[in-house]
Formats: structure tokens, C-alpha cells, sequence
């Protein structure tokens, strides 16, 4: 399996399962409607880890655009390479978002709220404050990617994974996504991964729902730079403190 596809299908994998948790709580009459956050948080963890499982021999799983350029600006990744994994990552997202779609499509078109739709696919603020909800996101991608700097070399030998140890080394980056979600989660709801939100928000510009509504574009900006500015931030710590 070459980078880029591995890329793709992780990215695919972490949506697909990721957005259907949410999906799964939000939506109405589903079986795990109204579940709640523990819930959603946990689904996105374990997303991770069958993403990073699957990608992580291949391409070190970044399925992040952010932990990627993160890992380049610290000079754990080539920049040459930065472009293809990022375009791997928003084609898996958008195609794991619509996934999502195609699997709960019933549940979209029985859900009268065009922001549950809508929280489906990307993410929204709790209280609508730009620069705290630019920080939250700052905050969440630098935790995520300082430590991943931490626990990872990031290699991409013939057995390059991202952490390591196999199947096995996917779990620390699950238990810290999962750890972001719990703690940090709580004001926009952690997008920390631009491929995440842009991705699946495009998708459901495009797709036909009942009741549904705008795609939030004034806010669609923050999931965005918010993440990069963390990762950006979280590379130059680790190079400051190396």
C-alpha cells in the first residue's frame, strides 16, 4: 500500500467511524440516540485507533493534516511530501463523510434540527466566542501534537509505524485524542484536524437531507487555522526544548 493510499483509507476509516458515532447519538431514532458525550468522545478515540492500525506500516499514520505539517515543521517529516498526505487526508475525510451519510440517511431525513445534521458532519461551538473557539482549537492540536512528538520518531522505514509495537502502538495516540475529547472537547467540540471538519462539511453542502440547513461557513475558518497554529506552535516548543 503506497503513503497516499494509506492516508486515504485512515482518514476514510477515522470519519467513517468517527462522524458515526456522532451520528449514532444525535440523530433521531437511532439505537444509540441521546448516549451522550462520553460516548461520542470514546467513539473518536477508537476511530483513531483503527485508523492509525490500518495506516500506521504505510505512512506513519498522520491522517491529520495538521500532525503533519506539525511533524515537518519539526523536522520529523519532508515538507516534499506534505502535499500529497494532506490531499490523501480530505479526499478520505469527504468520502468517510459521506459514508456516514449513506449509512444513517433514514436518520438524517427523520432529524428535524438542521444543526444536529449539521454536528454530524463538522464541528460547532458550545458559546459562540471567535477567539476563545480559535484558542480551543490552538490548545487541543498543540496537546495533540506535542505529544505525539513525544512519543513517536516518525519514521517511515519498511516497518515505519507511528509509534511503534505493531497494532499495540496505536493505543497511545487513541488513549490521547480520547484524553483531548474528555478534557478539552467541551467548547467547539475538538476538531484539532482540519481534513475532520472541511472535509465532511463540503460533503454535506452536497448531499440531499429534509430540514437541512447551512453549513456554518463564518465559523469553518476556526477548525482550520486553529489546528495548524497549534501544531505549528507545538513544533517549535519541541525544537526549543530538544
Amino acid at each position: 500500500m503506497s503513503a497516499f493510499t494509506a492516508e486515504l483509507i485512515g482518514t476514510f476509516l477515522l470519519i467513517l467511524l468517527g462522524c458515526g458515532v456522532v451520528a449514532n447519538v444525535v440523530l433521531k431514532d437511532t439505537k444509540g440516540h441521546n448516549s451522550g458525550w462520553i460516548v461520542i468522545s470514546t467513539g473518536w478515540g477508537l476511530a483513531v485507533y483503527v485508523a492509525v492500525v490500518v495506516a500506521g506500516p504505510h505512512s506513519g499514520a498522520h491522517i491529520n493534516p495538521a500532525v503533519t505539517l506539525g511533524l515537518a515543521a519539526a523536522g520529523k517529516f519532508p515538507w516534499a511530501d506534505t502535499g500529497s498526505y494532506i490531499l490523501a487526508q480530505f479526499l478520505g475525510a469527504f468520502l468517510g463523510a459521506f459514508a456516514v451519510w449513506l449509512t444513517y440517511k433514514d436518520h438524517f431525513n427523520r432529524t428535524e434540527l438542521p444543526g444536529m445534521q449539521l454536528g454530524v458532519f463538522s464541528t460547532s461551538p458550545a458559546i459562540r466566542n471567535t477567539w476563545i473557539n480559535l484558542f480551543s482549537e490552538v490548545l487541543g492540536t498543540f496537546v495533540l501534537v506535542f505529544t505525539v512528538l513525544y512519543f513517536t520518531d516518525a519514521t517511515l522505514g519498511e516497518e515505519g509505524t507511528l509509534i511503534g509495537l505493531g497494532s499495540l502502538g496505536a493505543l497511545p495516540v487513541a488513549f490521547l485524542v480520547w484524553s483531548i475529547g474528555l478534557s478539552l472537547g467541551g467548547t467547539t467540540g475538538y476538531a484539532i484536524n482540519p481534513a475532520r471538519d472541511l472535509g465532511p462539511r463540503i460533503l454535506h453542502a452536497l448531499v440531499p437531507m429534509k430540514n437541512k440547513g447551512s453549513g456554518d461557513w463564518a465559523y469553518s475558518w476556526i477548525p482550520v487555522v486553529g489546528p495548524i497554529l497549534g501544531a505549528v506552535l507545538a513544533a517549535f516548543l519541541f525544537l526549543a526544548l530538544s
